[in-house]
């Protein structure tokens, strides 16, 4: 069983507005691939287009090469998994799940085995008999999974599957999500709004920005080298420095004029001279923050400053700084016991300290991204 599913120049217009603009997009077979994005930005009218619930304006869709894009949803081997379970509520568990098999006419003996497979795939045997209304929020959505997985599709669509759970559960069917998947092996295109689901449970992730693809990557790619600054904002929170190279260090670093909060090393991620206008993203969790002047590698930065805002989160504690002009948001995990320690507080004099490696040149910088930071303040 195959199950790589590609949109080729796909568009799809509702009146004047562009929901999917021009994408053309791969996702390789066994595979667990999430389109990632804010509302609006696309993503769930792109599974739409892939399961045949939406046709495309421009473009084509490809199953394994063959071209799907005009066939209707019964006719692809493709089932999605809904946010809102979409069970029947007059069925048993092992009906809802053997309901696609039994319209399908298969034999009674392989909807049995097929159904008891899945019972026993997604942990529900002993709930077989049970009817919707009597499960839990997260069994409903494993009863959702199982169904749609009897009908062996070659690509499994999960749109914002677990968007209604609360977030114990969430955690928890991501694991089990995940070993579902090492058990099937088939393709999952997964459409999420959560940066933590996406970066949980995929291989690879695409990031959705009104119609189009901004950058995808593994997880980690996304992360520590986001291309734009919408992708470092929205994947994660992050710091946006922006100035001038200032000095060429080294074939590795440059010295930068940051305005407002004054020179800082950073590393050559991307070529640069003296003159060059530089935007950078910089993680909360990359700085460090102390009373004392920190001691310094060769190529650390410094920066003295005033915490105007401490929120504790358990796991850790998040930091504003003001420093210079700029107002910088450092995150400080808690590895040991924190009642046993004088953490800094509101008002304190601190140092901000970081190595010139953890930040990232952007190579795309748009101011109202910023909008997207969502750093809590109170």
């Amino acid at each position: 069983m195959q199950g790589t599913l590609r949109f080729e120049n796909v568009t799809k217009r509702f009146g004047g507005f562009t929901a999917v603009d021009g994408v053309t997009l791969e996702i390789p077979h066994g595979a667990t691939f999430s389109l990632l994005g804010p509302s609006g930005c696309g993503k769930t009218t792109l599974l739409r287009m892939a399961a045949g619930f939406e046709q495309p304006d421009e473009g084509r869709v490809l199953l394994d090469g063959r071209d799907i894009t005009d066939l209707p949803p019964e006719k692809r081997p493709l089932n999605t998994v809904f946010q809102n379970y979409a069970l029947f509520p007059h069925l048993s568990v092992r009906e809802n799940i053997a309901f696609g098999l039994k319209v399908a006419k298969k034999p009674k003996d392989e909807v049995r085995r097929s159904v008891d497979r899945m019972l026993e795939l997604v942990d529900l045997g002993a709930h077989a008999a049970k009817k919707p209304a009597q499960l839990s929020g997260g069994q409903k959505q494993r009863v959702g999974i199982a169904r749609a997985l009897a009908m062996q599709p070659k690509v499994l669509l999960l749109d914002e599957p677990l968007a209604a759970l609360d977030l114990k559960m969430r955690q928890r069917l991501l694991v089990e999500l995940d070993a579902i998947h090492d058990e099937v092996g088939i393709t999952f295109l997964y459409v999420t709004h959560d940066q933590g689901e996406a970066m949980s449970i995929s291989d690879h992730i695409a990031v959705m920005n009104k119609g189009r693809i901004e950058q995808i990557g593994k997880p980690a790619e996304i992360y520590e080298t986001p291309r734009t600054s919408f992708v470092a904002a929205f994947i994660g929170d992050t710091n946006f420095l922006e100035g001038r190279i200032s000095e060429t260090l080294s074939e590795r670093f440059s010295r930068a004029d940051i305005p407002g909060l004054g020179a800082v090393i950073i590393d050559n991620d991307k070529p640069v001279r003296p003159g060059d206008r530089i935007h950078l993203s910089l993680r909360p969790e990359k700085l460090v923050v102390s009373r004392e002047k920190p001691a310094q590698a060769e190529w650390d930065n410094a920066l003295p400053g005033t915490i105007e805002d401490v929120i504790y989160f358990g796991s850790h504690t998040r930091y504003w700084v003001r420093s210079g002009e700029y107002r910088l948001c450092a995150e400080q995990q808690h590895r040991t016991f924190l009642l046993d320690e004088l953490p800094p507080k509101w008002g304190d004099e601190v140092w901000l300290r970081w190595h010139a490696n953890d930040g990232f040149l952007l190579d795309q910088y748009r101011e109202e991204d910023e909008e997207l930071l969502t750093l809590p303040e109170e």
